[in-house]
């Protein structure tokens, strides 16, 4: 189910399964075509964990695990608790005072109204050279952020093992370069 096409005025939730556990999206407007159902971990323990544990029971041998700031933060952090990782990488939305010489990309994303850019510090970026990466983020739709993660890693010189994410958001469903847990179909208006 990669479509639906809904009422705004009487849809407002979606209902999902994920990990074993059962949640309302709420519908959200994109613009006056597209509505898609907002998944949000924060704050949510009981899901952060559920769907760290289901993705890690999925890796592949790895060193190192990377997100993009913010969303994918509370996943990877219980992921790489879980997975005993040593340490884990996220790419930010801003550089940092802490950053030397950061790796920078540009990256459009469907909740985002704008042109971001990602940045990795210069130490991460060497922790990443010749190492099993695994990208690992929430939700994948159109791949912008993913690919951008994946320029980064190949900037740092990583090799790529998986990319991860708990929803696969319309098309994304049909890719067979991620693993994901479940569905997220994209909702347009009834015409």
């Amino acid at each position: 189910m990669k479509k639906m096409f809904i009422d705004p005025k009487t849809y407002h939730y979606y209902p999902l399964e994920v990990a074993g556990l059962k949640r309302d999206l709420p519908i959200c407007k994109v613009n006056d075509d597209l509505y898609i159902g907002a998944f949000v971990i924060f704050g949510d323990v009981e899901l952060t964990v559920a769907c760290a544990k289901a993705l890690c029971e999925k890796l592949p041998e790895h060193d190192v695990l990377i997100t993009a700031e913010a969303k994918g933060i509370p996943l990877i952090c219980e992921m790489a608790r879980i997975c005993n990782s040593e340490r884990y990488v996220v790419a930010r939305k801003a550089p940092k005072l802490y950053m030397k010489e950061p790796i920078a990309v540009e990256v459009r994303s469907i909740t985002t109204a704008s042109l971001q850019i990602l940045y990795l510090d210069k130490s991460d970026a060497d922790y990443m050279k010749d190492k099993r990466v695994v990208i690992v983020d929430d939700v994948v739709s159109k791949g912008e952020s993913l690919r951008a993660i994946e320029r980064l890693v190949e900037s740092a010189g990583g090799n790529i093992v998986g990319k991860y994410t708990i929803l696969a958001e319309g098309d994304a469903a049909d890719r067979t370069d991620i693993t994901y847990l479940e569905e997220l179909p994209l909702f347009f208006p009834e015409k």
